[in-house]
């Protein structure tokens, strides 16, 4: 089996990463070699790659449902917002400048061609390519420069189906339209629907389906249900919302819950790091954004963010920096990773003027620690030693940490006889620039036990839970929603040979649809 396909959808977040994910773990699991591929993605959620790139972490996800490591090669454009109009752009890896949203249409002819080598340098390592869209084809403003979606489809002659999430309501109308505003020649690649999120009687949807394929010649792949086990991996900061507890808790095991407050930082990045602890039973993880959340909280969470000066500024406006201050010198922990874990230190210096105007910033002052940004972005997958235990990570970050006194909490293995400190351990405070840290199992383990010592509950982790097993128990489930639920032999079809020859035009006329030859 051989070739490629593309996932479009008719929104951002209608379900393409998740969809995406179960193809290639159905695939992956009947022996088939392949591999995601998201040309151009916009995220702040990413990761760091083996050779030291930065992707978006859905493409990291893809490729654990593959059984591959992450590739730059998977996401060869990213793009980091750093305000409503501008944002990092992050090529093959590499950062390569900021644009906004008028200067980029100009890069986008030179990021085509890198996109369509990209995606058949993958194509030649693997037998197949499974390909995720960007926001919606149906942004026809945007069509001349597209790079993701139809643009990316003609170049490379892909495939394309559609999903939409019928949780938003008008799914129907979503589909059509999507189809019914495309030129022709993308008209002519875009094959079947899939309808996501779909809860209650399949009856009641299908006469829809049947009318749906009337109107546009194609008929629709299948429907896959809302699933409520799904929570792993928010592509990017719409899966982060206020006052929503993270995943599915399970009941705790000793008596007492634990209570995790994490706040939603307006550019929060990497926010996913906080899943893992939601895979313990009996730790209630929720993401808050007014100070009266984190009363009862006994462990807060500073995530990362792509404006830590910005967010700062937020976090004192809203009232949250005086909660966290307050929560920390009652004695209670507190955890800050990467722009987190700048913010809790004294100051924060931006001689380059990296995220905004050069100058420095007053932290919270919870830790004895000075942060300078460098123009370069420092990139990493080390290993080392934290809370005595083994621990892997990444570090994508601008920040040069300027240590007063304190232990460490991370000792990197770097060689050296007393390996290289990262982060700082002042008790009840804690801070990293490691992302993914929380992965490691005893690790987190350990950081939960200390908080529930503070907070005098009687909470007992769980020695068994395994994140990794976790994770993989998602991507397994999303393999059987796919093989479950979709036409499998049309997709193969459609990955083998391409879109159908002759699928007809769709066009309106005066208030009415039909399709045309």
């Amino acid at each position: 089996m051989t070739g490629a396909l593309l996932v479009a959808g008719t929104t951002s977040d209608a379900g393409k990463s998740v969809l995406v994910a179960g193809i290639c773990r159905w695939l992956h699991r009947r022996g088939v070699d392949v591999a995601p591929f998201k040309a151009q993605n916009m995220s702040n959620n990413s990761v760091v790659t083996a050779d030291g790139g930065e992707i978006g972490r859905a493409q990291a996800l893809q490729a654990a449902a593959c059984g591959l490591a992450p590739s730059v090669l998977f996401n060869p454009v990213l793009l980091k917002p750093g305000s409503d109009r501008s944002s990092q752009v992050v090529v093959r890896g590499v950062v390569d400048g900021t644009v906004s949203a008028a200067s980029y249409r100009e890069r986008k002819a030179a990021l085509l061609e890198v996109v369509v080598d990209t995606l058949a340098e993958l194509r030649a390592a693997h037998d197949v390519v499974v390909c995720e869209g960007a926001g919606s084809p149906a942004e026809i403003n945007l069509r001349a420069s597209d790079i993701a979606n139809m643009g990316l489809a003609r170049a490379a002659d892909l495939p394309v189906v559609v999903v939409g999430d019928i949780d938003r309501g008008g799914v129907l109308a979503h589909l059509f339209g999507t189809l019914a505003v495309l030129e022709p020649a993308d008209q002519a690649l875009v094959a079947g629907w899939i309808v996501n999120k779909f809860r209650g009687d399949p009856a009641l949807l299908a006469p829809g389906l049947e009318q749906l394929r009337a109107l546009t010649g194609r008929p629709t792949l299948g429907v896959l249900p809302w699933s409520p086990e799904l929570w792993l991996d928010a592509e990017d900061s719409l899966g982060h919302v206020a006052d929503g507890v993270v995943g599915r808790p399970a009941p705790p095991r000793g008596r007492d819950w634990l209570r995790v407050a994490v706040v939603r930082l307006p550019r929060v990045s990497n926010g996913t790091d906080v899943d893992a602890l939601s895979s313990e039973p009996g730790v209630a993880v929720r993401w808050v954004t007014e100070p009266s959340r984190l009363a009862d909280a006994d462990l807060v969470v500073l995530p990362g963010s792509k404006t830590t000066v910005a967010d700062l500024a937020w976090l004192r406006a809203s009232g949250l920096a005086d909660a966290v201050v307050a929560h920390a010198r009652a004695g209670r922990p507190v955890l800050g990773v990467c722009g987190g874990y700048q913010m809790l230190g004294r100051r924060i210096h931006d001689p380059h003027g990296v995220e905004a105007a050069p100058g420095t910033v007053d932290g919270l002052g919870l830790l004895d620690v000075e942060v300078t940004f460098d123009v370069a972005k420092h990139l990493g997958t080390p290993r080392g030693t934290a809370l005595g235990e083994p621990v892997a990570f990444y570090e994508i970050h601008h920040g040069r940490e300027l240590r007063g006194s304190g232990p460490p909490l991370v000792t990197l293995a770097d060689g050296t006889p007393e390996g290289r400190p990262e982060g700082m351990d002042a008790g009840h405070v804690l801070g990293t620039h490691a992302h993914g840290l929380l992965e490691n199992d005893a690790l987190r383990r350990r950081l939960l036990a200390r908080a529930a010592a503070a907070a005098g509950r009687e909470f007992a982790a769980a020695p068994g839970v395994s994140y990794a097993a976790v994770r993989a128990a998602q991507l397994d489930l999303l393999g059987d929603l796919v093989e479950k639920n979709l036409d499998t032999d049309a997709l193969e079809r459609l990955i083998t040979d391409g879109a159908p020859a002759g699928l007809p035009g769709v066009r309106t006329t005066t208030g009415q649809a039909r399709a045309t030859s």
